[in-house]
């Protein structure tokens, strides 16, 4: 997890460094833009009222700007029902006669704020009517972000001198409010102004997701009310002439100003996106949203935009780019890694909504970028690294470690004596542990070798899983096989203790090849590629396996000879099943009780087009690493099988004739064998009873349990069931009592000894003592053991009459062998049945 943690805090970084260039701020904006039009619209404030000049207004008068006359009657009126302030949104530094005396006199009146207007902080660009004072006008100045969208509250600003001028907003309030609540400075926080129920803080540079924001004067973020009705609106015409409700006006402020929408005085807001027509909205409608700002947080408490510290900001940033990484690294399948960012999305999104309606401000589009970049940056990462380096260990996979070899082999050429040496590691019976104790547990096991394996090592020496518990290792700078040979003895000292897997011991053993490039112990180095190197360690070990577990072996030209042959071999093999070049013979088995033949044995045969008859120990094997024997043995089940078929219409039998097959170890672990022999034995109308299969005692001692579940199976069919070579393999005497199986079959190793056997002193040893018939001590041993479980015995390999003679006497039932018969085609067996002969 750590490349994980390192890589999302690497895209926050990222992402803060865009930020505070700029790059992040317009997306950011419209984020709070989208965000605003979501949120509920509030009902008008009822303190306030709206004076608008509409464009009907402006045509009935038939001239813009209203004569002073005609502003000074409208103030009168409006006076009349003692509004508690009013703002005259208006320029009128210039008279506009008729009636500027008249103007005037209205203008006098206390509760009157006029409006004046800045070029900037220094100098003013519209001065206000005259004979104003100054306490009674505020400016009408609206602050534009870049893109020219009004988000922003200007409350007032402060000039060198520490002179002091507010907004028009502002000055209302404070004439609205003076009998209430004024506004104070925090003693503990300088820039901070307790007012009523409010605390105001203002904007700094980069509030919010804003980015180097010029933050001149007092400035907040301003909050809607709405898109539309901040506020109840009267046209100036129907003011004039009586047409609305003395209550909107008592006690009320009222701001008079226009709101055509051929006037200059209309800007742009969070929601001009979503109006069709006039986009823009009136200064003074813009002036009432901040009036009802100030007075709803003063009165009402409601909360003002809040924001956190950059360093908070860059916490949260980083966290959801985490979660992203997390995901990331945690979740494999990229479906549900997307469906899974997709909610992580979802929820961001959810969190700063819940953020935003409880007034905070939090950059969206860069938390949102955060946890996309770190989840594609840590998959990314995680594609590399899987790339070259293996997840469960983090040993250099088998891509990596070929790019060292090759880099070591050029190494080499450069220097003439950087001579390495190549391992191949491959874990002796890890697929047992993987079945019996679990994946889990098998991957435990692997991590556990990986620190043993570091230890036998030195830190430049390279270690890399190649396989599931394949390890490689590459060894610079050694000359001699004895060194190599001496770090594998290393290596297999370090795995005598035992391993504790959840407080079992589990005993390892690896078998190790070895190749060598240049010094000893290489016999040609030139021209080699990397994956030869690989290659010729992976068959070394193959060498050293067949040899026995837990054994290494150096590389040398005949191995790669052979394992050629091998791949011939099994290319072959597999044309051969294509082909159909495959046949059984049939080897008789004899009763010796009544020397008659009681049953055959289907024995395969490969006739290869070039290589002439190939027997099953040549071909077998190969055909249980590739899984071929499993369409092979099926072939061999329904040949053998029909072949009974036709002899019990063709012969009459005193006793049904048994056909017997051998079943291989990856045949006997098929889940769907018992099904697959049911379904033949119907289709050919055999009886079940005439069918034996033979397994060998290794085959059911690899896992004894699931063995006697599928013998089971195997019985309630009515099939009969026989151990081959018993003796030979694990020893199962502690089991065989719960295996339901008819025959025991004596190995022709015992049998072949036993005429042989006499009281005759024999060197063995180097210790001279007497041996009396232990071979058939062993066969009289297997032939009690079986009588006393209700099985019978075959004996094979009865090659003299000899070897008939002790059988018989040992009671054994049933004899097989080249003293009857050797393996015959069918038509040859056929023949032999009909001549039905006795022995």
């Amino acid at each position: 997890m750590f490349p994980a943690w390192v890589t999302t805090f690497s895209v926050s970084l990222l992402l803060l460094l865009i930020r505070q260039l700029g790059g992040l701020q317009e997306l950011e904006l419209a984020s709070f833009d989208r965000t605003l039009r979501l949120m509920a619209d509030r009902l008008p404030d009822s303190r306030l009222l709206i004076v608008s000049i509409t464009e009907a207004d402006i045509q009935a008068l038939g001239r813009l700007p209203i004569s002073d006359r005609l502003m000074a009657q409208a103030i009168a009126t409006l006076q009349k029902y003692q509004p508690k302030a009013i703002g005259l949104d208006i320029y009128r530094d210039v008279p506009q006669e008729p009636g500027h005396k008249e103007l005037q006199t209205q203008l006098q009146a206390s509760n009157i704020i006029a409006i004046t207007k800045f070029n900037d902080a220094e100098t003013m660009g519209v001065p206000p009517p005259p004979g104003v004072p100054a306490e009674r006008v505020g400016f009408n100045d609206l602050v534009l972000d870049a893109d020219g969208v009004i988000r922003r509250n200007l409350l007032f600003i402060s000039k060198p001198d520490k002179t002091t001028f507010y907004s028009f907003s502002f000055q209302l309030a404070l004439l609205y409010l003076k009998d209430v609540v004024k506004p104070q400075n925090n003693l503990t926080n300088p820039n901070q102004i307790v007012w009523g129920k409010a605390k105001f803080e203002p904007l700094e540079s980069n509030s919010g997701g804003y980015t180097n924001l010029d933050d001149q004067g007092y400035q907040i973020l301003l909050q809607y009310r709405s898109p539309r009705n901040v506020a109840r609106q009267v046209s100036f015409h129907n003011l004039l002439k009586g047409e609305f409700n003395p209550s909107w006006i008592k006690g009320k402020i009222v701001l008079i100003g226009t709101t055509a929408p051929s006037s200059r005085d209309v800007f742009l807001t969070p929601y001009s996106p979503m109006e069709k027509q006039n986009a823009k909205m009136p200064g003074v409608i813009i002036h009432a949203h901040n009036l009802s700002q100030i007075l709803s947080a003063v009165l009402d408490g409601e909360k003002l935009f809040w924001f956190w510290p950059e360093w908070v900001e860059f916490l949260w940033t980083t966290g959801w780019a985490s979660l992203g990484g997390v995901l990331a690294w945690r979740i494999q399948h990229p479906l549900k890694l997307g469906l899974f960012s997709v909610m992580g999305i979802g929820c961001l999104l959810g969190a700063s909504f819940w953020i935003f309606v409880e007034s905070g401000w939090v950059p969206m589009v860069e938390t949102v970028s955060a946890l996309v970049l770190g989840t594609i940056c840590v998959r990314a990462y995680k594609q590399l690294d899987n790339a070259f380096y293996d997840s469960l260990t983090g040993l250099p996979n088998r891509a990596l470690f070929i790019n060292r070899v090759a880099r070591a082999i050029q190494n080499a050429k450069n220097s003439n004596y950087n001579f390495f040496a190549v391992f191949f590691l491959d874990l002796d019976r890890f697929k047992v542990i993987n079945d019996s104790l679990g994946h889990l547990a098998g991957d435990r096991l692997l991590i556990a070798l990986v620190e043993r394996l570091r230890y036998c090592l030195s830190l430049d020496d390279l270690v890399a899983r190649v396989g599931g518990g394949d390890f490689a290792i590459l060894i610079e700078n050694i000359y001699d096989v004895s060194i190599a040979t001496s770090v594998a003895e290393k290596i297999q000292e370090a795995l005598i203790s035992p391993f504790n897997l959840s407080g079992q011991e589990i005993f390892m053993t690896v078998s190790i090849g070895i190749a060598m490039y240049g010094g000893q112990g290489d016999i040609s180095s030139k021209d080699k590629q990397p994956e030869d190197m690989l290659r010729n360690a992976h068959t070394a070990m193959y060498r050293a396996k067949a040899l026995g577990m837990g054994r290494c072996e150096v590389f040398h030209r005949a191995m790669h000879a052979h394992v050629m042959e091998r791949l011939q071999l099994e290319t072959d093999l597999r044309m051969a099943v294509k082909s159909q070049e495959f046949l059984l013979n049939y080897q008789p088995f004899v009763s010796l009780a009544t020397g008659k033949i009681v049953g055959f044995e289907a024995l395969i045969r490969w006739q290869h087009p070039k290589r002439g008859l190939v027997f099953p120990d040549k071909f077998i094997p190969v055909a249980e690493e590739t899984g071929l024997i499993l369409s092979m043995g099926q072939w061999v089940l329904q040949e053998a099988i029909g072949q009974l078929r036709l002899w019990q219409k063709q012969f009459q039998f005193d006793e049904p004739l048994i056909m017997s097959v051998n079943l291989s170890a990856r045949q006997f672990s098929q889940p769907n064998l018992v099904e697959q022999i049911q379904e033949i034995l119907q289709q050919a109308g055999v009886p079940a009873e005439c069918l034996k299969l033979e397994i060998t005692e290794s085959v059911v001692m690899d896992d004894v349990e699931s063995a006697i579940a599928v013998l089971n199976r195997m019985k309630a069919l009515n099939v009969k069931l026989g151990i081959d070579d018993f003796g030979t393999g694990y020893s199962s005497l502690s089991y065989l009592s719960r295996f339901p199986t008819d025959t025991l079959k004596v190995d022709k190793s015992f049998v072949g000894r036993m005429e042989f056997e006499a009281e005759n002193e024999v060197e063995k040893k180097g210790k001279s003592r007497l041996i009396k018939g232990e071979n058939m001590a062993i066969v009289r041993t297997i032939v009690m053991l079986a009588h006393a479980l209700g099985m019978d015995v075959i004996a094979e390999g009865v090659e003299t009459a000899e070897q008939l003679a002790l059988l018989r006497s040992l009671g054994c039932e049933y004899g097989q062998g080249y003293f009857f018969a050797r393996p015959l085609p069918s038509d040859r067996a056929t023949a032999l049945i009909a001549a039905n002969p006795k022995w």
